[in-house]
Protein backbone atom coordinates (compact mmCIF):
# COMPACT_ATOMS: atom_id res chain seq x y z
CA UNK A 1 0.00 0.00 0.00
CA UNK A 2 1.26 3.46 -0.91
CA UNK A 3 2.47 5.76 2.09
CA UNK A 4 -0.34 8.29 3.00
CA UNK A 5 1.00 11.48 2.23
CA UNK A 6 0.06 15.04 4.33
CA UNK A 7 -1.29 16.32 0.59
CA UNK A 8 -3.70 13.43 0.58
CA UNK A 9 -4.81 14.04 4.19
CA UNK A 10 -5.15 17.98 3.63
CA UNK A 11 -7.67 17.45 0.17
CA UNK A 12 -9.54 15.06 2.28
CA UNK A 13 -9.98 17.46 4.90
CA UNK A 14 -10.90 19.77 2.02
CA UNK A 15 -14.51 18.11 2.54
CA UNK A 16 -14.57 18.97 6.00
CA UNK A 17 -16.96 21.89 6.42
CA UNK A 18 -17.13 23.92 9.28
CA UNK A 19 -20.77 23.47 10.97
CA UNK A 20 -21.68 26.82 11.50
CA UNK A 21 -19.50 29.01 8.67
CA UNK A 22 -20.89 26.43 6.29
CA UNK A 23 -17.11 26.82 4.83
CA UNK A 24 -13.68 23.73 4.70
CA UNK A 25 -11.51 24.05 7.61
CA UNK A 26 -8.67 24.01 5.35
CA UNK A 27 -9.67 26.95 3.81
CA UNK A 28 -10.51 28.76 6.95
CA UNK A 29 -6.66 28.47 8.59
CA UNK A 30 -8.06 25.91 11.22
CA UNK A 31 -5.90 23.27 10.38
CA UNK A 32 -2.70 24.20 11.82
CA UNK A 33 -0.26 21.06 11.42
CA UNK A 34 -0.99 17.61 10.23
CA UNK A 35 1.42 14.88 11.87
CA UNK A 36 1.78 11.00 10.02
CA UNK A 37 3.36 8.44 11.87
CA UNK A 38 3.88 4.61 10.73
CA UNK A 39 0.14 3.57 12.18
CA UNK A 40 -1.60 6.54 13.52
CA UNK A 41 -2.78 10.62 12.02
CA UNK A 42 -2.92 13.65 13.97
CA UNK A 43 -4.71 16.62 13.01
CA UNK A 44 -4.25 19.87 15.33
CA UNK A 45 -7.83 21.58 14.42
CA UNK A 46 -8.17 25.33 15.68
CA UNK A 47 -11.53 26.04 16.94
CA UNK A 48 -12.62 29.38 16.51
CA UNK A 49 -13.55 30.04 19.97
CA UNK A 50 -13.11 28.03 23.14
CA UNK A 51 -16.37 26.74 24.05
CA UNK A 52 -17.45 25.94 20.05
CA UNK A 53 -20.17 23.92 20.57
CA UNK A 54 -19.91 21.76 17.90
CA UNK A 55 -16.37 20.36 18.50
CA UNK A 56 -17.98 16.53 18.64
CA UNK A 57 -18.76 17.58 14.92
CA UNK A 58 -15.71 18.71 14.02
CA UNK A 59 -14.43 15.53 15.23
CA UNK A 60 -16.45 13.16 13.64
CA UNK A 61 -16.22 14.86 10.79
CA UNK A 62 -12.70 14.95 10.42
CA UNK A 63 -11.87 11.20 11.78
CA UNK A 64 -14.38 10.20 8.82
CA UNK A 65 -13.04 12.06 6.09
CA UNK A 66 -9.17 11.37 7.21
CA UNK A 67 -10.32 7.54 7.40
CA UNK A 68 -11.32 7.56 3.81
CA UNK A 69 -7.49 8.32 2.48
CA UNK A 70 -6.06 6.46 5.65
CA UNK A 71 -8.04 3.86 6.91
CA UNK A 72 -5.19 1.41 8.29
CA UNK A 73 -4.45 4.43 10.68
CA UNK A 74 -6.00 5.61 13.42
CA UNK A 75 -6.67 9.37 13.57
CA UNK A 76 -6.57 11.89 16.47
CA UNK A 77 -7.99 15.00 16.30
CA UNK A 78 -5.92 17.45 18.68
CA UNK A 79 -7.82 20.66 19.39
CA UNK A 80 -6.42 24.29 20.18
CA UNK A 81 -7.52 27.67 19.87
CA UNK A 82 -7.04 30.40 16.98
CA UNK A 83 -4.84 33.57 18.41
CA UNK A 84 -6.40 37.17 17.66
CA UNK A 85 -4.47 37.81 15.01
CA UNK A 86 -5.66 34.50 13.19
CA UNK A 87 -9.68 35.20 13.86
CA UNK A 88 -9.16 38.45 12.69
CA UNK A 89 -7.72 37.03 9.13
CA UNK A 90 -10.42 34.42 9.18
CA UNK A 91 -13.09 37.58 9.64
CA UNK A 92 -11.33 39.50 7.36
CA UNK A 93 -11.27 36.45 4.50
CA UNK A 94 -15.07 36.40 5.02
CA UNK A 95 -15.50 39.77 4.57
CA UNK A 96 -13.85 39.80 0.90
CA UNK A 97 -10.98 41.48 2.96
CA UNK A 98 -13.31 44.30 4.14
CA UNK A 99 -12.44 45.20 7.97
CA UNK A 100 -15.45 47.68 7.73
CA UNK A 101 -19.29 46.62 8.48
CA UNK A 102 -22.04 46.62 5.97
CA UNK A 103 -24.74 45.14 5.12
CA UNK A 104 -23.92 42.73 2.55
CA UNK A 105 -28.41 42.46 1.56
CA UNK A 106 -27.99 46.34 0.62
CA UNK A 107 -25.41 45.88 -2.16
CA UNK A 108 -26.16 46.30 -5.71
CA UNK A 109 -24.75 42.87 -6.91
CA UNK A 110 -26.68 40.95 -3.83
CA UNK A 111 -28.59 38.01 -5.55
CA UNK A 112 -30.29 37.21 -2.22
CA UNK A 113 -34.35 37.69 -2.38
CA UNK A 114 -35.46 40.14 0.87
CA UNK A 115 -38.94 39.36 2.30
CA UNK A 116 -40.47 41.76 5.39
CA UNK A 117 -43.22 39.94 6.97
CA UNK A 118 -45.17 42.68 8.27
CA UNK A 119 -48.85 43.07 10.03
CA UNK A 120 -50.35 46.30 11.12
CA UNK A 121 -51.35 44.58 14.50
CA UNK A 122 -50.22 41.84 16.75
CA UNK A 123 -51.73 38.43 17.10
CA UNK A 124 -52.91 37.78 13.20
CA UNK A 125 -49.84 35.14 13.45
CA UNK A 126 -46.97 36.61 11.30
CA UNK A 127 -44.18 34.73 13.41
CA UNK A 128 -45.69 31.61 12.31
CA UNK A 129 -46.26 32.56 8.93
CA UNK A 130 -42.33 33.74 8.41
CA UNK A 131 -41.07 30.33 10.54
CA UNK A 132 -43.32 28.03 7.87
CA UNK A 133 -42.03 30.25 4.95
CA UNK A 134 -38.68 29.75 5.65
CA UNK A 135 -38.63 25.83 6.19
CA UNK A 136 -41.19 25.69 2.72
CA UNK A 137 -38.45 27.55 0.95
CA UNK A 138 -35.13 25.10 2.45
CA UNK A 139 -37.67 22.26 1.32
CA UNK A 140 -37.36 23.21 -1.85
CA UNK A 141 -33.08 23.53 -1.73
CA UNK A 142 -32.64 27.30 -1.07
CA UNK A 143 -30.77 28.34 1.77
CA UNK A 144 -32.74 30.73 4.11
CA UNK A 145 -31.83 33.08 6.67
CA UNK A 146 -34.46 34.78 9.17
CA UNK A 147 -33.70 37.61 10.96
CA UNK A 148 -36.60 38.07 14.17
CA UNK A 149 -36.67 41.68 14.06
CA UNK A 150 -39.42 41.90 16.21
CA UNK A 151 -37.39 43.25 19.24
CA UNK A 152 -40.11 43.21 22.07
CA UNK A 153 -41.95 40.17 20.70
CA UNK A 154 -39.16 37.73 19.56
CA UNK A 155 -40.87 34.45 18.95
CA UNK A 156 -38.51 33.33 16.34
CA UNK A 157 -35.76 31.25 18.19
CA UNK A 158 -38.69 29.33 20.36
CA UNK A 159 -40.68 28.53 17.22
CA UNK A 160 -37.48 26.77 15.23
CA UNK A 161 -36.50 25.37 17.79
CA UNK A 162 -33.21 26.74 18.77
CA UNK A 163 -34.84 29.24 21.76
CA UNK A 164 -32.11 28.16 24.20
CA UNK A 165 -29.25 28.32 21.81
CA UNK A 166 -27.03 30.83 21.88
CA UNK A 167 -24.34 32.08 18.59
CA UNK A 168 -20.69 31.67 18.70
CA UNK A 169 -18.73 34.85 18.36
CA UNK A 170 -15.40 35.60 16.22
CA UNK A 171 -13.71 38.60 17.06
CA UNK A 172 -17.10 41.04 16.01
CA UNK A 173 -18.49 38.54 13.65
CA UNK A 174 -21.17 36.78 14.95
CA UNK A 175 -22.55 33.38 13.73
CA UNK A 176 -26.30 32.65 12.98
CA UNK A 177 -27.41 29.83 14.68
CA UNK A 178 -27.88 27.48 12.20
CA UNK A 179 -31.33 25.07 12.22
CA UNK A 180 -31.51 21.83 10.77
CA UNK A 181 -34.49 21.17 8.43
CA UNK A 182 -36.11 17.43 7.38
CA UNK A 183 -38.55 17.08 4.99
CA UNK A 184 -40.54 14.68 6.81
CA UNK A 185 -40.48 13.30 10.30
CA UNK A 186 -37.71 10.73 11.13
CA UNK A 187 -40.31 7.90 11.47
CA UNK A 188 -41.80 9.04 7.81
CA UNK A 189 -41.12 5.65 5.71
CA UNK A 190 -42.12 7.35 2.55
CA UNK A 191 -39.14 9.55 2.28
CA UNK A 192 -35.89 8.22 1.90
CA UNK A 193 -33.00 8.93 4.81
CA UNK A 194 -30.93 10.47 1.97
CA UNK A 195 -33.73 12.68 0.45
CA UNK A 196 -34.49 14.45 4.11
CA UNK A 197 -32.21 16.60 4.53
CA UNK A 198 -31.88 20.08 3.59
CA UNK A 199 -30.00 22.98 4.26
CA UNK A 200 -29.72 24.42 7.34
CA UNK A 201 -32.23 27.79 8.16
CA UNK A 202 -29.78 30.61 9.60
CA UNK A 203 -31.47 32.36 12.52
CA UNK A 204 -30.79 35.41 14.16
CA UNK A 205 -32.95 37.21 16.85
CA UNK A 206 -31.89 39.59 19.97
CA UNK A 207 -33.20 36.95 21.98
CA UNK A 208 -30.42 34.76 21.32
CA UNK A 209 -27.49 37.94 22.68
CA UNK A 210 -29.49 38.72 25.79
CA UNK A 211 -27.30 37.56 28.79
CA UNK A 212 -31.24 35.88 30.27
CA UNK A 213 -33.86 34.15 27.96
CA UNK A 214 -36.19 36.21 30.67
CA UNK A 215 -34.50 39.44 30.58
CA UNK A 216 -37.18 42.53 28.73
CA UNK A 217 -35.73 44.67 25.83
CA UNK A 218 -36.72 48.30 27.07
CA UNK A 219 -34.82 50.21 23.91
CA UNK A 220 -36.09 53.33 21.94
CA UNK A 221 -35.96 54.21 17.93
CA UNK A 222 -31.76 54.32 17.97
CA UNK A 223 -31.16 51.48 19.59
CA UNK A 224 -33.19 49.29 17.62
CA UNK A 225 -31.55 51.03 14.66
CA UNK A 226 -28.74 49.73 15.89
CA UNK A 227 -29.51 46.76 16.62
CA UNK A 228 -31.41 45.69 13.21
CA UNK A 229 -28.18 47.23 11.87
CA UNK A 230 -26.01 44.51 13.77
CA UNK A 231 -27.97 41.31 13.12
CA UNK A 232 -27.34 42.13 9.66
CA UNK A 233 -24.25 43.48 9.05
CA UNK A 234 -22.61 41.66 11.78
CA UNK A 235 -23.79 38.19 11.65
CA UNK A 236 -21.76 36.09 8.85
CA UNK A 237 -25.18 35.29 6.78
CA UNK A 238 -22.84 33.62 4.01
CA UNK A 239 -24.44 33.16 0.34
CA UNK A 240 -28.62 33.30 0.92
CA UNK A 241 -31.01 32.74 -1.72
CA UNK A 242 -33.69 34.24 0.70
CA UNK A 243 -33.80 36.62 3.53
CA UNK A 244 -36.93 36.59 5.68
CA UNK A 245 -37.35 39.42 8.33
CA UNK A 246 -40.11 39.13 11.16
CA UNK A 247 -40.89 42.51 11.77
CA UNK A 248 -42.95 43.85 14.93
CA UNK A 249 -46.32 45.08 14.70
CA UNK A 250 -47.31 48.42 13.42
CA UNK A 251 -45.84 50.98 11.65
CA UNK A 252 -43.27 52.31 13.81
CA UNK A 253 -39.17 52.88 14.43
CA UNK A 254 -38.29 49.04 12.68
CA UNK A 255 -40.48 49.55 9.74
CA UNK A 256 -38.58 53.06 9.39
CA UNK A 257 -35.37 51.36 10.01
CA UNK A 258 -35.67 48.53 7.68
CA UNK A 259 -36.54 50.83 4.68
CA UNK A 260 -33.52 53.05 5.06
CA UNK A 261 -31.55 49.90 5.42
CA UNK A 262 -32.92 47.43 3.01
CA UNK A 263 -34.75 49.57 0.73
CA UNK A 264 -35.01 46.21 -2.00
CA UNK A 265 -37.02 44.29 0.64
CA UNK A 266 -40.31 42.90 -1.02
CA UNK A 267 -43.12 43.30 1.95
CA UNK A 268 -45.52 40.19 2.52
CA UNK A 269 -48.80 41.56 4.62
CA UNK A 270 -50.49 39.53 7.04
CA UNK A 271 -53.75 40.24 8.24
CA UNK A 272 -56.62 37.78 9.53
CA UNK A 273 -60.53 37.79 7.91
CA UNK A 274 -61.95 40.28 10.26
CA UNK A 275 -62.25 43.83 9.05
CA UNK A 276 -60.15 45.39 12.15
CA UNK A 277 -56.96 43.48 11.62
CA UNK A 278 -57.83 44.43 8.01
CA UNK A 279 -58.21 48.04 7.75
CA UNK A 280 -54.87 48.13 10.19
CA UNK A 281 -52.74 46.18 7.77
CA UNK A 282 -53.23 48.28 5.26
CA UNK A 283 -51.50 50.93 6.80
CA UNK A 284 -48.26 48.21 7.23
CA UNK A 285 -48.19 48.18 3.45
CA UNK A 286 -48.53 51.45 3.12
CA UNK A 287 -45.54 52.21 5.50
CA UNK A 288 -43.34 49.86 2.94
CA UNK A 289 -44.51 51.65 -0.13
CA UNK A 290 -43.59 55.12 1.75
CA UNK A 291 -40.53 53.87 2.12
CA UNK A 292 -40.20 52.89 -1.54
CA UNK A 293 -40.87 49.42 -1.07
CA UNK A 294 -42.71 47.13 -3.13
CA UNK A 295 -45.78 44.41 -1.51
CA UNK A 296 -45.33 41.39 -3.11
CA UNK A 297 -48.64 40.22 -1.84
CA UNK A 298 -51.41 39.07 1.10
CA UNK A 299 -51.29 36.42 3.63
CA UNK A 300 -54.91 35.83 5.28
CA UNK A 301 -54.09 33.37 8.47
CA UNK A 302 -56.32 31.60 10.21
CA UNK A 303 -58.92 32.05 7.60
CA UNK A 304 -61.57 29.38 8.57
CA UNK A 305 -61.88 26.31 10.78
CA UNK A 306 -62.54 22.86 9.01
CA UNK A 307 -64.67 21.28 11.04
CA UNK A 308 -64.59 16.62 11.31
CA UNK A 309 -67.84 17.30 8.85
CA UNK A 310 -65.91 18.56 6.80
CA UNK A 311 -67.73 22.35 6.94
CA UNK A 312 -66.05 25.60 7.34
CA UNK A 313 -65.96 27.85 10.59
CA UNK A 314 -65.48 31.11 9.40
CA UNK A 315 -64.55 32.45 13.19
CA UNK A 316 -62.84 35.37 12.51
CA UNK A 317 -64.99 36.49 9.82
CA UNK A 318 -64.25 36.45 5.89
CA UNK A 319 -62.95 38.78 3.52
CA UNK A 320 -60.79 40.08 5.26
CA UNK A 321 -57.33 39.37 3.39
CA UNK A 322 -58.75 40.38 -0.26
CA UNK A 323 -59.95 43.55 0.84
CA UNK A 324 -56.21 44.23 1.77
CA UNK A 325 -55.37 42.96 -1.61
CA UNK A 326 -57.89 44.91 -3.42
CA UNK A 327 -56.95 48.53 -1.44
CA UNK A 328 -52.83 48.18 -2.49
CA UNK A 329 -53.24 47.16 -5.75
CA UNK A 330 -55.33 50.36 -5.92
CA UNK A 331 -53.56 52.47 -3.89
CA UNK A 332 -50.48 51.66 -5.68
CA UNK A 333 -51.18 51.03 -9.33
CA UNK A 334 -49.76 47.79 -9.51
CA UNK A 335 -51.40 44.24 -8.58
CA UNK A 336 -51.30 43.10 -4.90
CA UNK A 337 -51.82 39.21 -4.79
CA UNK A 338 -53.75 37.12 -2.48
CA UNK A 339 -50.94 34.70 -1.84
CA UNK A 340 -53.51 32.29 0.27
CA UNK A 341 -55.47 31.91 2.72
CA UNK A 342 -54.43 29.79 5.55
CA UNK A 343 -56.72 27.82 7.82
CA UNK A 344 -56.50 27.89 11.62
CA UNK A 345 -55.17 23.91 12.39
CA UNK A 346 -53.98 22.92 16.48
CA UNK A 347 -51.15 21.32 14.49
CA UNK A 348 -49.85 24.47 13.13
CA UNK A 349 -50.48 25.81 16.69
CA UNK A 350 -49.05 23.07 18.48
CA UNK A 351 -45.65 22.89 15.60
CA UNK A 352 -45.00 26.75 16.69
CA UNK A 353 -44.84 25.73 20.63
CA UNK A 354 -42.98 22.53 19.65
CA UNK A 355 -40.20 24.37 17.92
CA UNK A 356 -41.75 22.38 14.56
CA UNK A 357 -42.90 23.92 11.65
CA UNK A 358 -46.06 22.10 10.07
CA UNK A 359 -44.90 22.10 6.47
CA UNK A 360 -42.19 19.85 7.05
CA UNK A 361 -43.77 17.84 10.34
CA UNK A 362 -46.67 17.88 8.16
CA UNK A 363 -46.88 18.51 4.73
CA UNK A 364 -50.36 16.95 4.10
CA UNK A 365 -52.17 19.27 6.49
CA UNK A 366 -54.24 21.67 4.88
CA UNK A 367 -52.28 24.94 6.35
CA UNK A 368 -48.67 23.66 5.17
CA UNK A 369 -50.22 22.98 1.77
CA UNK A 370 -51.28 26.48 1.74
CA UNK A 371 -47.89 27.88 3.13
CA UNK A 372 -45.50 25.70 0.79
CA UNK A 373 -47.65 27.15 -1.88
CA UNK A 374 -47.16 31.09 -0.45
CA UNK A 375 -43.88 30.28 -0.48
CA UNK A 376 -43.29 28.84 -4.18
CA UNK A 377 -45.04 31.82 -5.59
CA UNK A 378 -42.43 34.30 -3.64
CA UNK A 379 -39.29 32.34 -4.86
CA UNK A 380 -40.65 31.39 -8.24
CA UNK A 381 -41.65 34.95 -9.26
CA UNK A 382 -39.05 37.54 -10.76
CA UNK A 383 -38.38 40.63 -9.58
CA UNK A 384 -40.62 43.78 -10.49
CA UNK A 385 -39.74 47.58 -10.49
CA UNK A 386 -42.86 48.92 -9.58
CA UNK A 387 -42.86 50.28 -6.02
CA UNK A 388 -39.26 49.96 -5.67
CA UNK A 389 -36.49 52.11 -5.20
CA UNK A 390 -33.79 52.96 -8.29
CA UNK A 391 -31.55 54.62 -6.49
CA UNK A 392 -31.56 58.00 -9.44
CA UNK A 393 -31.56 61.21 -9.16
CA UNK A 394 -32.05 64.08 -11.95
CA UNK A 395 -28.53 65.03 -13.57
CA UNK A 396 -29.60 68.08 -13.78
CA UNK A 397 -31.95 70.62 -15.27
CA UNK A 398 -32.25 71.28 -19.36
Amino acid sequence: MAPVTEDAVRKALDSVNDPEIKRPITELGMVETITIEDTSIVVRLLLTVAGCPLKDTLNRDITAAVAEVAPEHSVTVDMGVMTDEQRKSMQEMLRGGRTEREIPFAQAGSLTKVYAIASGKGGVGKSSVTANLAVAMARRGLKVGIVDADIYGHSIPDMMGVGDQRPTQVEDMIMPVPVPISMGPAGNASVPEQDREHPDIKVMSIGMLKPKKDQVVAWRGPMLDRALVQMLSDVFWGDLDALLLDLPPGTGDMAISLGQHLANAEVVVVTTPQQAAAQVAERAGTMASMMHQRVVGVVENMSYLQTPSGDRMEIFGSGGGAVVAEALSQRFGYDVPMLGQVPLEEKMREGGDHGQAIVATDPDAESAKVLQQVADQLTGRSRGLAGMQLGLSPAGSL
